[in-house]
């Protein structure tokens, strides 16, 4: 299987680190014209400097803070303004801090909302267009295996995450007959800043070192280790390409079988 992204435009979100990273590289090492989409632009000019372009790749950025929706709006309505062809997208954004849904400040779960699905619905309106004129389109969104399981702790998260799986449900639906399709990316634990951040909670409450929380965490997968996010670039540039035109509305776990459900 030959998957060849070259004269593809791609657009990730969140590409300054972790799996936003990982699927940005991927997606420039398979070809394609990738712009990375976040807040730090120091961060995404180090990121550009390390963009495969052996074959004769464009890489660029734009920036914006997805706490501001209309600040996401206005920055992707000019950015795609510029553009004759916008082939993939990929949205991703950090997710709510830890914490039990009962406890928390109903202004937590409209922020969330507001980041998450609010900033993606801008994002695919502004280059759906682009998509229907070229006949392909690859809507990916990263958000989480607690959709089809919550993850305890993960209250706020939990709850926005169902959301945006059903909205991605939906315009899968919708868009299908335009030639673009629209899936979910659910990660399960995978080396990152934020899994480092829920461990460290994790073992400070149970009061315990971070290494055994970390062992016992890992012991928990079948795996029993924690995903690289190039794994998740991966995954995420095969349904980037044509290979993949006849998957859509698609929820894929990428867990290690950790997910104790069918």
């Amino acid at each position: 299987m030959n998957i060849d992204l070259r004269a593809k435009q791609a657009i990730v979100c969140g590409s300054t680190k972790g799996i936003g990273k990982a699927i940005a590289t991927e997606l420039a090492l398979l070809g394609a014209d990738v712009t990375l989409f976040a807040r730090d632009k120091a961060a995404m000019k180090v990121v550009l400097s390390h963009l495969d372009t052996s074959l004769g790749q464009h890489h660029q950025a734009i920036a914006a803070d997805f706490r501001f929706p209309d600040q996401v709006n206005e920055v992707i309505v000019e950015y795609v303004g510029t553009k004759d062809a916008m082939h993939i997208v990929v949205n991703n954004s950090g997710g709510p801090a830890p914490g039990q849904a009962i406890d928390a400040d109903p202004n937590d779960f409209a922020n969330a909302f507001a980041q998450h699905l609010i900033c993606n619905q801008h994002i695919v309106q502004a280059v759906v267009p682009l998509m229907k004129k070229e006949k392909y389109g690859r809507i990916i969104n990263v958000i989480s295996t607690s959709v089809r399981t919550p993850i305890p702790g993960l209250g706020v998260s939990n709850t926005i995450r169902g959301a945006v799986a059903a909205w991605a449900k939906t315009l899968s639906s919708e868009l299908g007959p335009f030639g673009i399709t629209v899936n979910n990316i659910l990660p399960g634990l995978t080396e990152t800043v934020r899994l480092e951040s829920l461990i460290k909670s994790r073992a400070a409450d149970r009061g315990i070192a971070i290494d055994e929380m970390t062992t016992e965490i890992k012991n928990g997968i079948p795996a029993r280790r924690f995903a690289d996010p190039s794994e998740l670039g991966a995954l995420a540039g095969f349904l980037a390409s044509p290979c993949a035109s006849f998957i859509n509305g698609e929820s894929i776990r990428i867990d290690g079988g950790a997910t104790p459900s069918i």
